[in-house]
């Protein structure tokens, strides 16, 4: 834009205080009674030339001729858009004079009466303006919108403006969010919010950011994950339980990572691991269809993803072989394969290798929605075991095209053989990177008696990037973390 944005602004304010000298509030007041622009465009008649209701909509304006004594423009709220239109034969002179004061960005009530023009478009024909609050701010150019990814996402509030299928898209998010709160309130769970601040940081094996209680003068960290204290509520007496929240993990950033991200997890009494399979299928199909026009079949990229039910369960063994080409529990054959893919082995545990081998090998061909069952024990310190076979524990992750969605086990209430994993880290992992670490508190609410049970976590950003077509993080999480900005 080669203007100086200084006079633009100046510009903007010349006719800022032309209202105010008119005696009008540029920054608007409450504005009653006025109907979402949707439902405006709903009750504008179908024939041509034909008078419709006389109605009242607020939303920007997003369109503006500036020149003649017919002008005309577009307004848009979060329902959508419609056409306006002033005559100035047909207005008081005071209406047209705060007409003359707007231009594109500002926010303005609209009264008129509906009416299709000849060129067949739905319009309000304007009867009164009103000025709800005068933008200073100089709008993205008109036809391309924002085109820089850093201000798109430095400025969101302008980019759900401006740039086209934002807005919808992050709707869309709301209504994912909204059918995972509905599908569970018919499974009869409980929405409940544990702390974010933790004195230890346990549930996952993630690197934790740390902070500083002055008054207690006490570490903190904030919260890898939500499974310790949702179990507590379960011991409790809460048997069905989930938090939608914020989690915070001080590691990178990629197209599929954000410091802090949202995460559900969830666990219900007297389940298991296939429990929660068959709850995975019901949350996610029936999210992808209230973000989809009630499909299961979307597009992400050039693939096609079908969130149809039932998906596939696959053990982890059998993909491993499939893939990698060698037994999982042959050390030999694994640690050759791992050589071959440039994998490290020197000083590392077995099974780190082994999950190592099957990201590398069989993550990236797993495709449409599966389930992938029966994990290396050792990997699982809070998983419960499977009785035919103990180096084998009750755990899946679900997969779409080499995306890990879903993470759930059937859980570990023994609380003599959780507090021996916390006692024993896993070889080959940092103090940082394990999820075993100890928490007395947890152990002594085992002992209390945890009833058998399922859980799950599902991470919200990846599963609305695979079904709003989207495929960037960054793109689906509303304000994504970047470095500050340098002002002056």
């Amino acid at each position: 834009m080669s203007e100086n944005p200084d006079r633009l602004e100046a510009f903007r304010l010349e006719k800022l205080h032309k209202l105010e000298s008119l005696g009008l509030d540029p920054w608007g007041q409450r504005f009653d009674g006025h109907i979402h622009i949707e439902k405006a465009r709903d009750l504008c008649p179908a024939e041509q030339g034909v008078d419709g209701d006389t109605v009242r909509v607020a939303g920007r304006i997003m369109r503006w001729s500036d020149s003649g004594k017919l002008r005309f423009g577009h307004i848009q709220d979060y329902t959508g858009r419609i056409q306006v239109m002033i005559s100035k034969a047909d207005v008081p002179e005071e209406v047209w004079t705060v007409m003359e004061c707007l231009e594109r960005g500002d926010l303005v009530g609209i009264d008129g009466r509906l009416r299709v023009t000849r060129t067949g478009e739905k319009t309000i024909f304007v009867e009164k303006l009103t000025c709800l609050c005068k933008s200073l701010a100089q709008p993205p150019e008109k036809w391309h919108g924002l085109e820089d990814m850093e201000t798109r996402l430095r400025q969101r509030y302008t980019d759900l403006i401006y740039t086209e299928g934002v807005l919808d898209r992050m709707f869309r998010r709301l209504r994912i969010i909204d059918s995972f709160r509905q599908t569970l309130k018919g499974e009869e769970f409980f929405e409940v919010e544990t702390p974010v601040l933790h004195a230890i940081a346990g549930g996952a094996a993630a690197r934790p950011f740390e902070t500083h209680h002055n008054a207690l003068d006490i570490p903190l960290f904030l919260r890898i994950a939500l499974e310790l204290h949702l179990k507590r509520l379960m011991v409790g007496g809460i048997e069905r339980v989930y938090e939608m929240s914020r989690v915070f993990r001080n590691e990178g950033v990629d197209s599929t990572h954000n410091p802090e991200f949202t995460m559900i997890e969830l666990y219900q009494a007297y389940g298991n691991y296939e429990t929660m399979m068959d709850l995975a299928e019901k949350l996610i199909s029936s999210a992808c269809a209230a973000a989809n026009d009630g499909q299961f079949k979307v597009l992400w990229g050039e693939k096609s993803i079908d969130f149809t039910p039932p998906y596939p369960r696959r053990k982890y063994a059998d993909l491993f072989l499939e893939h990698a080409g060698c037994d999982m529990r042959d050390a030999t054959a694994v640690a050759a394969k791992a050589t071959q893919l440039g994998i490290p082995t020197a000083g590392r545990h077995p099974d780190v290798i082994v999950n190592d081998v099957f990201e590398a090998t069989v993550e990236d061909a797993l495709t449409d929605p599966v389930f992938v069952i029966d994990y290396p024990a050792s990997m699982c310190p809070l998983t419960k075991r499977k009785q035919s076979d103990p180096a084998v524990a009750e755990r899946f992750e679900l997969f779409v095209h080499g995306l890990e969605l879903a993470n759930a086990y059937t859980e570990l209430n023994d609380p003599r053989l959780q507090e021996e994993l916390f006692r024993t880290q896993l070889a080959g992992l940092a103090e940082e990177d394990s999820m075993a670490k100890m928490d007395h508190d947890f152990v002594r609410a085992l002992k209390v008696g945890m009833p058998a049970a399922g859980g799950m976590g599902i991470g919200i950003d990846r599963l609305v990037m695979l079904l709003t077509n989207t495929t960037s993080i960054r793109d689906v999480i509303f304000f994504p973390l970047l470095k500050p900005e340098v002002f002056g």
